[in-house]
């Protein structure tokens, strides 16, 4: 019977928190907190990272394991981010392609209008899905290339020592710090220039 008592008062006292703990956050939600050792616990604020979360809505009775809904936000958020870096690169590789292409159209207009100085085939585009190894190695300066390939080409004819130019490449000494290109001459002479001497 005193057991009986004694459980009785507990429950009354568990009733009492519970009941002021829904009078003060009928708004807020009540939060059930439960550590690692299966131990309860209510409480009007957010629990500490070391608990599992609840949160009980009083108005509809309804509950939403907060864990679990941070971890889908956590999900989402890192889908949403992955998406938008695959559409920034994608845009980045769009506007490579065009800008190595308006570079190319720029050669082709060049040896069109001057083909006494320039055989038909000494600057051919580089074409982004299509590099071989060397220039792939070097893509993301695609654009540069193909400019420099041109400027290549007008320093040997400047010279005065190459009347007419066969063929303007990215060159294998090339490195990240100093592109390489080389100038084949009908007359059988090449030059090469690093891209710090074209753009003297």
């Amino acid at each position: 019977m005193f057991a009986i008592e004694q459980l009785r008062k507990k429950m009354r006292i568990t009733l009492l928190i519970l009941g002021s703990l829904f009078s003060t956050c009928t708004f807020a939600g009540i939060y059930k907190c439960t550590d690692i050792n299966g131990k309860t616990d209510y409480q009007s604020k957010p629990c500490d990272p070391q608990h599992k979360t609840v949160q009980i809505n009083v108005k509809t009775g309804s509950s939403a394991e907060l864990d679990e809904e941070k971890q889908k936000q956590d999900l989402a958020k890192k889908e949403q981010d992955e998406n938008l870096e695959k559409e920034q690169k994608l845009k980045k590789q769009a506007q490579l392609k065009q800008d190595a292409m308006s570079e190319s159209a720029k050669n082709q207009f060049l040896i069109k209008n001057n083909p006494e100085r320039f055989s038909a085939f000494s600057i051919p585009p580089y074409v982004l899905d299509q590099l071989p190894d060397l220039v792939k190695e070097y893509q993301t300066r695609l654009p540069d290339i193909e400019g420099l390939r041109r400027q290549a080409a007008e320093k040997a004819l400047a010279s005065g020592q190459c009347t007419r130019v066969e063929a303007s490449e990215l060159h294998g000494k090339s490195t990240k710090q100093a592109l390489v290109f080389s100038v084949s001459c009908s007359s059988g002479k090449s030059f090469y220039f690093t891209e710090q001497e074209l753009a003297k």
